[in-house]
């Protein structure tokens, strides 16, 4: 594996004294903002709702949390919870996505989402990592996650990758506010049926990163047994629809009892990988249920993703 844990794993635990973070802290992204890491983490408490909770660090290592979710359940599209944030500063503004879980699609009611309710990839924007405003939703009326913003506009537009089933997709947008259809791509999906770890479903990890050899995006994936690993490919920097190396060989695996047991079983999740004096932290829930860290030198990851 390429990813090494950090020792002091696992790094934020759930709080048994707060209601909306009683039972499971997870699934956090971090950006690296004025000298600080800046975590947005999805909680559950007593009602199970999910919520998502703030907390910053001077070292990534060490967490302060404020006492109460930054973002919370607000109507019928997210009154079963906000989930799985990814936070990307784009010139000076911070835009966070994040999946809405509601009783119902918008005037459809169509199933999903462990067999009831809806999904709705949502994007909020802030100007200082606490309050935010919904923005827009990439799209409605199916099921659809696991998206994140690139850092910058690509051919002056702004692309995200999100998740039709069972693929990776590539959405655009002139404003953030509207992604026609008609600009949704397909990236890359499951391999072959018993050819690897990724064989059954895939969906992308936090912002991608940019690099002299195209955009690092680390995903992750699951397979027959529902085991989740890590992986990571190359994308075009100019067309980020087009691989340029996809590995064949996971980079991180589930192996600590807090990553093999907990509310969902077999299960490294992130949705964070930010870049930090050469490092890439990679933040990742465990379980569903708790909160690790694992690093590589970006050199060297982007070394193996080249092997591709």
């Amino acid at each position: 594996m390429k990813l090494q844990r950090h020792p002091a794993n696992p790094l934020l635990l759930p709080d048994p004294a707060s209601e909306w973070e009683t039972y499971n802290v997870f699934n956090p992204s971090v950006i690296h903002h004025a000298g600080l890491f800046h975590m947005h983490y999805r909680a559950q408490g007593l009602d199970w709702v999910s919520r998502i909770g703030y907390a910053v660090s001077v070292d990534g290592v060490h967490w302060n949390r404020l006492r109460q979710p930054v973002l919370g359940p607000t109507d019928q599209i997210d009154a079963r919870g906000v989930e799985d944030p990814r936070v990307t500063e784009i010139d000076g503004r911070f835009y966070l996505c994040y999946t809405a879980y509601g009783n119902h699609f918008e005037g459809i009611g169509v199933p999903t989402h462990a067999g009831q309710g809806g999904i709705t990839p949502m994007i909020a924007v802030s100007d200082n990592l606490i309050a935010w405003q919904r923005l827009s939703a990439i799209v409605r009326g199916e099921d659809n996650k696991d998206h994140v913003l690139f850092p910058r506009r690509i051919n002056g537009r702004y692309m995200a990758l999100h998740r039709r089933p069972p693929n990776v997709c590539l959405a655009e947008s002139d404003d953030l506010l509207t992604w026609p259809a008609a600009r949704m791509r397909p990236i890359f999906g499951p391999r072959p049926e018993g050819k690897g770890w990724d064989e059954k479903r895939v969906g992308g990890n936090g912002v991608p990163i940019e690099t002299e050899h195209g955009w690092l995006v680390l995903y992750h994936a699951y397979n027959n047994r529902h085991v989740y690993r890590l992986g990571v490919c190359l994308l075009d920097l100019e067309d980020p629809a087009r691989i340029v190396h996809r590995p064949k060989d996971f980079i991180f695996e589930p192996s600590e009892i807090w990553e093999l047991k907990g509310d969902v079983p077999n299960v490294v999740f992130s949705c964070a990988n930010p870049v930090v004096d050469g490092q890439v932290y990679v933040y990742y829930g465990g379980a569903d249920h708790v909160i690790g860290l694992a690093t590589c030198p970006l050199s060297d990851l982007l070394a193996f993703a080249r092997q591709g």
